[in-house]
C-alpha cells in the first residue's frame, strides 16, 4: 500500500514504521538505533542518515491521499459506518505554523499544540488522518471528512458516527445536504432535560426496558433511542454529591475568610471573584444560590436545579437519521458506542506505544508526515493486537461480542479473558504478555555472527537460537495475517 514499486524512499517508510512500533524514538536516535540492532539490515537501511529519514517523510506525505484510498477500499463499503474523532498533542517549538493555542487535552499549560482528526473503520482500524492548527473547533473538521469519503474515497453511502460536541447541529444541517450520507450522534445534556419538559421524554418509559426509541417534532426525519444505564446512574450521581461537597467547602472557606477579615474587609468585587472561580472550578455554579455584599456572604444548595438533573442520571439519547430498515435500534447505540475504538486509538498514540508526542518537527509539511507515519504503525499494531490476542491480555471474544451484547449495559469480559486475568496464563500454558512485553520477548532473539579467531578476514556463518514456545506460538500466529474485522 505504501507503493506498488520498490524504491529506497519505501524501505526507509517502512523501517521508520518498524522503529516506531517497537522504539518510537527521534529521526537522528532512529539511525542510530538501527545500528545496534538486525532491523537495518533485514530491511536494507543500514547506511540511511538522518536527511535520507526525513527526504522519505517528504515522500510519504505526497502519497498520503493514495495510501489512504487503498486503505479505504480495503477497509469500506458502500453503506459502511465510518468512525471519526478528533484529539491534540502538544507542540515544542514556535516554529511550526501548525502550532497553535487551542483545546489542550493533554494537560501540557503553556504549549502550543496540534489538532488531528482520525477516521477509521467500525472495528477501530484506522484509515486516514488530517492535521489542523491547535485554534482549530472539531466540529468545523467534519466537512473535510465528508468531501473526503465523498470525492477522494468516491463513497456515496456512508454513516458518519460522531460524538455530540463533533456532529454538533450545524453540522448536521451540512450532512442533510448529501441525503445518502447518514449519520449517528447523541444528545447533549441540555437537549435532554429539553425533550423531557416538551413531553416526548417520559421517563415511565424506562421501568422495564434500558433502551426505547421515541419520537420529537423538534427532531423530525429522525430517530431516538433513550437509554438507561443503572450503572451510569450511580457514578453520575456519586460523582454530582462529591463535587457539590467539594464546592460547599470552598464556599465555607471562603465565608470564614470574609468574616475573619476584620480590619481589612472584603468588599462584595473581591468576595465575588473568589465565589466565581470556585463555582467556575468544577461548573457547579448552577445548583447554588448566594447573595453577595461588602464583608458579607450567604450561599445555599439550590434543590430546584439538583433534583431534575437526578432524574436524569443514566440517561442518553442516541440520535440518527438511518431508518429502522437500515439499522434497528440496538446497532445503532452499538455503532456509537464505537467511538471508543477511535478513543483507544488515540491512547496508543499518544501514550501507550507509539509516542506521537512531543512533536518537535519545524516545517508545515513534516508534522502531517509524522503524524501520518503513527498513524501507518497503528494500523500495523492493530493487526498485531489481533493475531497476537491469544497470548496478550485481551479479551478474544470482544470483536464477535461488540456485534450480539446488550447495547446499553456495561460490557462484561468473556471466560476465556477472565482466566487468563486469574491465571495468568494462555490456554497453552504460556505466561500471558501485554504488547509491549511480547515485543520485547521476540527482540530477545540474537543472530550470531562467527569467524575464525585465526583469520578474520574468512569465511563466517550465522545462527539462531531456536525460538521458545512463547516465541515460537507468536511467530504461528502471524500467518494469520491480515486480519478480517467481519
Amino acid at each position: 500500500m505504501i507503493s506498488a514499486k520498490p524504491c529506497r524512499e519505501r524501505d526507509l517508510v517502512l523501517a521508520m514504521i518498524v522503529e516506531r512500533l517497537l522504539d518510537p524514538c527521534s529521526k537522528l536516535a532512529t539511525t542510530r538505533a538501527w545500528h545496534s540492532t538486525t532491523l537495518a539490515e533485514e530491511l536494507g537501511v543500514t547506511e540511511a542518515t538522518e536527511d535520507e529519514l526525513y527526504e522519505a517523510m517528504d515522500w510519504l506525505l505526497e502519497r498520503q491521499p493514495r495510501i489512504e484510498k487503498k486503505l479505504a477500499e480495503r477497509h469500506l463499503g458502500e453503506g459502511s459506518l465510518v468512525l471519526y474523532d478528533v484529539s491534540s498533542s502538544y507542540y515544542e517549538g514556535h516554529s511550526c505554523p501548525l502550532a497553535q493555542y487551542g483545546h489542550d487535552r493533554d494537560g501540557q499549560k503553556g504549549l502550543p499544540i496540534i489538532v488531528y482528526g482520525l477516521m477509521t473503520d467500525r472495528e477501530g482500524r484506522p484509515l486516514a488522518v488530517d492535521v489542523y492548527r491547535g485554534n482549530t473547533g472539531d466540529p468545523t473538521t467534519v466537512g473535510d471528512q465528508v468531501n473526503k469519503l465523498r470525492a477522494q474515497f468516491h463513497l456515496s453511502r456512508v454513516v458518519l458516527v460522531g460524538d455530540r460536541g463533533m456532529l454538533t447541529q450545524p453540522q448536521i444541517e451540512k450532512l442533510k445536504a448529501h441525503p445518502q450520507m447518514g449519520w449517528i450522534t447523541a444528545l447533549t445534556n441540555g437537549a435532554i432535560r429539553a425533550l423531557r419538559a416538551e413531553g416526548s421524554l417520559q421517563l415511565s418509559l424506562l421501568d422495564e426496558k434500558n433502551l426505547v426509541e421515541i419520537q420529537s417534532p423538534e427532531y423530525l426525519g429522525e430517530r431516538l433511542m433513550v437509554c438507561y444505564n443503572p450503572l451510569l446512574a450511580e457514578e453520575r450521581k456519586r460523582k454530582r454529591e462529591e463535587l457539590l461537597t467539594a464546592t460547599e467547602k470552598a464556599l465555607t472557606r471562603i465565608e470564614k475568610e470574609v468574616e475573619r477579615r476584620k480590619k481589612k474587609r472584603l468588599t462584595a468585587t473581591e468576595i465575588a471573584l473568589k465565589v466565581g472561580k470556585v463555582l467556575g472550578h468544577d461548573k457547579m455554579g448552577k445548583h447554588f444560590a448566594y447573595q453577595i455584599e461588602d464583608s458579607k456572604l450567604s450561599w445555599s444548595r439550590r434543590v430546584e436545579t439538583i433534583e431534575p438533573e437526578a432524574k436524569l442520571d443514566g440517561i442518553y439519547v442516541i440520535r440518527t437519521s438511518e431508518t429502522a430498515e437500515q439499522l434497528s435500534a440496538a446497532d445503532t447505540v452499538r455503532g456509537y458506542k464505537s467511538l471508543a475504538q477511535v478513543e483507544r486509538a488515540f491512547r496508543s498514540l499518544k501514550s501507550l506505544d507509539l509516542l506521537i508526542r512531543p512533536i518537535r518537527h519545524r516545517t508545515e509539511e513534516r508534522v502531517p508526515a509524522h503524524i501520518f507515519l503513527c498513524m501507518l504503525a497503528y494500523y500495523v499494531e492493530w493487526h498485531l493486537r489481533r493475531v497476537w490476542a491469544p497470548l496478550l491480555f485481551e479479551d478474544e471474544e470482544l470483536p464477535q461480542q461488540r456485534q450480539r451484547r446488550d447495547p446499553v449495559l456495561p460490557p462484561s469480559s468473556s471466560e476465556s479473558a477472565k482466566a487468563k486475568k486469574l491465571t495468568h496464563q494462555t490456554t497453552d500454558g504460556l505466561p500471558v504478555q501485554s504488547f509491549a512485553t511480547l515485543l520485547s520477548n521476540l527482540a530477545s532473539r540474537a543472530r550470531v555472527t562467527y569467524s575464525l579467531n585465526t583469520d578474520k578476514s574468512g569465511p563466517t556463518f550465522q545462527q539462531l537460537p531456536p525460538p521458545t514456545p512463547l516465541q515460537a506460538k507468536a511467530y504461528e500466529l502471524l500467518n494469520l495475517l491480515p486480519v478480517d474485522g467481519n
